[in-house]
This record gives C-alpha cells, structure tokens and sequence, in this order.
C-alpha cells in the first residue's frame, strides 16, 4: 500500500475527510444537535404540530362500544393515521370525571385511550405503544394542554408530545381532538433510554386520574370516609363543622355581606395574622380550612390536608417522607407504570427521606427547576402544587427523582374560578397555591435555598425570552389557531360554540401576555399588578359549568365543593348555599383586587388573595405594607445579584464542557490526523 503510487494524493483526500468530519461533529455537538434520546420514529409523524392530522377509527359496533365508555373496557377497532393502517388495535374511554361529564353535556363526545400493544405485543405505531386522544372537554381555546406540554418540551422538560387531529369514524367526521403521547413505555425510552428508570403517577383523590388511578371514583365514598353528605342546605356532616361549633351551620341562611367602602373597613388589620399565611406573601390562607384527611376529619384545623394544604392529604402524593414501610406510599406504588421490586421501593423510600432532610442530590435538579417555572407560568392549581396534590408523573432512576407533567386542561387559572387578576400576578416566588413550598417537598426545595432559587429565577428568564421576547408565542398562538379554526367551526357535538372558541382563544393569548408581563415586572423586583381588569377567565373554559372546583355556577341551589355562585374562591352570583364557597354562598371572596388583600374598591371585600398596596388616603394600613414591601425587595435584589453570578456560573460550567468535549473528539481525530502525516512521511523518505 505504501508503494502505491497515489499514496500521497489519498493521504491528504483521507486527510482532509478527517478534518472536515472533525468539524461537523464538533459543530453539531456543541450547538446541541446530536443527543442521547433515542429516536424512535413517530415524534416527526403523528406529533409534527405544523398541520391537523388525521385518524380514522374503523368499528362494526361504534354506538354499542360509546354506551360502554364509562366502564373504561377495551373494545378492537382499525386504526388508520395519516393513511397508515393499523388493525386490531385496542380502544377504550378515558378521562373519570371527564366521562361524567361528557353525559352532562347531553353528548358522546369522550376521550380515548389507543394501545397498539395491548393484542399483540410489540405492535407500534413507528415505536408508539400508547396514545391519549383528549376530548379538549373545558377548555373553550382547544390549546391549554397544547401550549402546556409545547412549553415544557420547549424548556428541555421530558414532557408528552402532542399534536391536532381529526377523527372520523366509519367515514364520518366525529371531531378535533389532541393527540397525546401516552407516559410510558415509548415515552420512556424516548426520553431516557432503554435502560430507563422507575415511574409512577401518584394519586389519592384521583379525580381524573384515569384508569388505574380512581377508576372506581365516587364522590358518595369520598362523603362517606370523611364524614360530610350533600343536603339541601349544601354540605353536612362532621368535616363541615368548624373549630367551636357544635353543628354545620345553615348556609342557606348566609347573611349577605353588606357593601362597605375603604373607610368603613378596619385600618388596624395585618392580614398576614388574619389569615393563615404568616409571610404577608403569596395567597393568604384562611386560619380555618376544613380538613378532608381520613385522621382529622371534622376538626377543621387545615394545619394537615384539607383545602390548605391540599385535597389529597396523604403524605406520599405530596412527596413526604412517611416512614420506612412501603405501605405508607400507596398511593405511590399502587400507581406504579412500570413493574416495581421491592430494592425500587426502598430505593424511592430512601430518596424522599434524603429529600425531606435537605439532600437535593436526590432530585434532577435543573429538570425539576425547569417544571416549576413553566408550571408556576401557567397557572394550573389542579396539580401537585395545588389543592388536589394529583396530575404529575414522579420518575426516579438510580435514587434521583423528577417531574413529569400531565392534565392542563384547567390551567390558566381554570380551576380556582378567582379573578384574572389574581392569575395574572401569580407570585413567582411562591411556588405552592394551596399551602406552603414547604409542604410539597419537590418544590420547597428550591425556594428554601437562595442559590436555587436564583437558578430557579434565572430559568423563568430563560424561558421569557425564548417564549416571549422572542416573539415565539404570538407567532404560535396566531397560527394554531388559524390552522385549527376550520376543524372547530366544522364540529356538530362539541362542547362550546364557534364564538366561544373565537372569544377564549383571543382571552388565552390576552392572558399569557399578561402573565408574561407580570412575571417580567417580578423578575424586575417590580411588583405592581398587571391590569386584567377585562379578562373573564370563565371565557376559556371551567371545572364544570354545572357545579365543580371553579366555573361559573349561577342560580346555583347548593354547590360543593362548587363553583362561581357555591365553591371555593371566584365570585358568586345568586348563590344561595355553598361551602365552603364565597360570597353568595360561603366562605371566599367576592373578587379579589389586582394587587390581593390591600388593592381594594369600593364595594369589595377580599377574603383570599396576597397583601396588595394600600390606597393612598390610608396611612395607618399602609406603614406595615411600605415595610413588608422594603424587605421583600431587599430579598429580590439579593436574589438577582445571585442569580447573576449563578448564570456566569452556569455558562461557564457549559461552555466548560462543551469544551471537554470538542477537546475528546478532536484529540481522537488529531491522532488519526497524526498517522497519516506519518504514513505521507515515510512514504516521501522512500
């Protein structure tokens, strides 16, 4: 070979092959292009968000299989996606309270669950195993869901792929529906490799959880074990009897609070003692919360469960170390989506002690950081950061654990039904809407620390000008919702009308650049309120329009745990029994101001809500306010002077190895550079 008389013009032909491959490998690896999730074949295919898919289900029996959705039983069916066909694949209604509720719109509309696998094993859709087609019941803008799992996918979060479809059933259109991908096996070894870790889905109430998580749901068992009943004056029973009480009171018989100006309020009130919150920051709690836990029912202290801290009140869904016996986490293991041993429960048992006393290396921490911020963005109090402590997937590997998102439907302030205001200016410091950070662990970790906290704020910055000051959102938001507009206006049995659709998708993106502007002026230290003075986020979708957690209930007789007119929070409107409800029927606010407890008109008396800023004319109120204000901004500073050095930090531990690795790939090409000098060397002695 050496003699070859060619030898020198393929040395440097080889030569400068290595040298060019030198520089494409080290390019794309450095500008992210080459990664370690694996491939799997349908992420470019069902899930490419730039058209409406299509997917036709093919059934001799459809009107029988609709009857039978509620049992949540597989039935076969032919799928064809995008022309694709696929036979013999398993379908079957999903959703729990979603089910009910599609009955309560008078329709058949439900939401499916498609298991390619579920007859013959190792049956894909190009590697998809299980897939999710969302009804998009009470969500009037059809993208809650879409720009959630978008977002997080966007922020480097493992997150479901999604996408629009239509569906047609036996040639006949049945509606636009969001393709989702399903959490697990395909999702997992998209994300994590082959070699995956451990996940689960924890739940306790499980409203919604779907099957295997609270299929067998009945509110009538929830009143049962914690002692309350519904009646004709709304909630009785123990739960619903306040500390010093000697019986539930008659809600029916509410004296309607009376209109009240600034001047006939007290002036000498700390609604930070008032309330259950003691920081004067975030959502103030009230000191009384009914207690729905199984050990405290009826004693109404909140300091455990209950709506303070969460409807579901067990330790384990909320991530607590609760001892060392795996029967404690049942909720847990028992919604395990991966077969678990024994070594994979004590391993996850040791991380949620280790969590509990502090030890974050326990936690992926730039993934759960990441999570947190787009979740706090979007608002959404039906999750682990709210009342209900459900819809979140928990994965852990080799004892490091991390979120996984699920269920934003009611996002954007859907669930609660309070004022836009208040969503608008969620606190980004406050990462749990229903009790404290420090009650959910995986969240009170990064807000206990002041360097993660400035990580946590130098993301939610990252994540503002990628999404929005880049112009990305508005962009996105204007064209899905022209590509869809055709698709919603052609439906016959959906569940809000074309103008409905029309007015929430402008409210969605009113909304998100509000929120936008809010959490800039927080990252800032700039708290003035965003006005969404305009803003009626019933518009884009509730709970249930007819009773449930938020909506708009009006001439509601009696509602629990209710809605706008008998709930919790929002405002109520000829309301005549609710619990714990809001004015017109219960406990709540009547509409909580812009800036929460402080920002007050006329007429308006605000039970829950953040301290806010005081009106001028009220000196006496206001001292304590300017100091709260003074020492809150002093932390601001403080944490952006940190946040600056972390993401100096941060960028130079990147760039650092970004650079340990161009350095590897080009020693590598440096030495097969090497010995073909030699080789030409040698061969020119000769």
């Amino acid at each position: 070979m050496l003699r070859h008389k060619h030898i020198d013009q393929i040395c440097c032909i080889v030569l400068a092959l290595t040298l060019f491959l030198s520089i494409v490998f080290v390019g794309t690896a450095a500008l992210g292009l080459i990664t370690e999730e694996n491939a799997m074949g349908y992420e470019t295919r069902l899930f490419d968000q730039s058209r409406v898919h299509t997917l036709d289900i093919e059934m001799e029996d459809w009107e029988r299989f609709l009857s039978s959705c509620t049992t949540e039983e597989y039935a076969t069916c032919d799928i064809t996606v995008d022309g694709e066909v696929y036979r013999n694949v398993a379908i079957r209604g999903k959703g729990n309270t979603s089910l009910s509720s599609v009955a309560a719109y008078g329709n058949d509309r439900y939401s499916f669950k498609v298991e390619f696998d579920h007859y013959q094993t190792g049956y894909t859709y190009h590697g998809l195993d299980k897939l999710s087609l969302n009804n998009l019941i009470q969500d009037n803008t059809y993208m809650k869901d879409y720009f959630a799992y978008t977002l997080m996918n966007k922020m480097g979060v493992a997150s479901p792929l999604c996408s629009f479809v239509q569906i047609r059933v036996n040639g006949e259109y049945w509606g636009l529906y969001l393709a989702v991908e399903g959490v697990e096996d395909a999702f997992l070894q998209r994300n994590y490799g082959k070699n995956h870790g451990e996940l689960y889905k924890p739940d306790s109430m499980s409203f919604g959880g779907g099957r295997g998580n609270g299929r067998n749901f009945n509110m009538d068992d929830v009143s049962e074990q914690f002692g309350f009943s519904f009646g004709e004056n709304g909630v009785e029973g123990d739960a619903a009897i306040a500390p010093g009480m000697n019986s539930v009171p008659d809600w029916s018989n509410m004296p309607q609070m009376p209109d009240m100006t600034m001047e006939q309020l007290p002036q000498n009130v700390d609604p930070a003692q008032m309330f259950g919150r003691n920081d004067g920051e975030g959502p103030a709690m009230p000191l009384w919360q009914p207690d729905f836990s199984p050990e405290s029912a009826g004693n109404g202290t909140g300091k455990k469960g209950g709506f303070g801290g969460g409807f579901g009140s067990s330790a384990d869904v909320k991530l607590q170390y609760a001892g060392d016996d795996p029967a404690n986490y049942t909720n847990i293991f028992s919604n395990a989506k991966t077969e678990i041993t024994a070594a994979d429960q004590a391993r996850l048992i040791a991380s949620l002690k280790a969590l509990g006393e502090g030890d974050v290396s326990v936690v992926d921490t730039l993934q759960v950081i990441r999570y947190m911020a787009v979740h706090n963005f979007l608002c959404n109090d039906d999750s682990y950061t709210g009342m209900m402590v459900h819809n979140y997937y928990l994965y852990e590997e080799d004892g490091v654990m991390a979120m996984i998102p699920w269920d934003y439907n009611l996002a954007y302030g859907g669930f609660s039904g309070g004022s836009a205001a208040a969503a608008v200016n969620t606190d980004i410091n406050c990462l749990v809407s229903s009790g404290l950070d420090s009650d959910r662990p995986m969240a009170g970790w990064i807000t206990a620390d002041e360097e993660y906290t400035a990580q946590y704020l130098s993301v939610y910055e990252e994540f503002m000008a990628q999404v929005f000051d880049s112009g990305w959102f508005e962009e996105e938001i204007d064209r899905v919702t022209a590509m869809i507009d055709p698709y919603v206006k052609e439906q016959t049995a959906a569940f809000c009308t074309y103008d409905e659709f029309r007015m929430a998708s402008e409210t969605l993106k009113s909304f998100c650049l509000k929120r936008a502007q809010s959490v800039k002026n927080q990252l800032n230290g700039d708290n003035t309120p965003v006005d969404a003075a305009e803003l009626d986020l019933t518009v884009m979708g509730t709970m249930n329009n007819r009773g449930g957690f938020g909506g708009r209930g009006e001439n509601n007789d009696s509602g629990f745990p209710g809605n706008m007119g008998g709930g919790f929070g929002g405002r109520g409107e000829n309301s005549d029994s609710g619990f714990p409800g809001n004015m017109g029927g219960g406990f709540g606010n009547f509409e909580t101001p812009p800036g929460g407890w402080g920002d007050m008109q006329e007429n308006t008396f605000p039970f829950f809500g953040g301290q806010g800023q005081q009106p001028s004319d009220q000196p006496s109120a206001q001292s304590s306010a300017v100091d709260s204000e003074q020492a809150k901004q002093a932390e601001r500073q403080k944490a952006a002077r940190t946040r600056s050095d972390f993401s100096a930090n941060d960028t130079g531990r990147n760039e650092t190895k970004t650079a340990g690795n161009a350095v590897g790939v080009a020693c590598c090409m440096g030495l097969l550079s090497a010995a073909l000098v030699g080789i030409c060397l040698i061969r020119s002695k000769r």
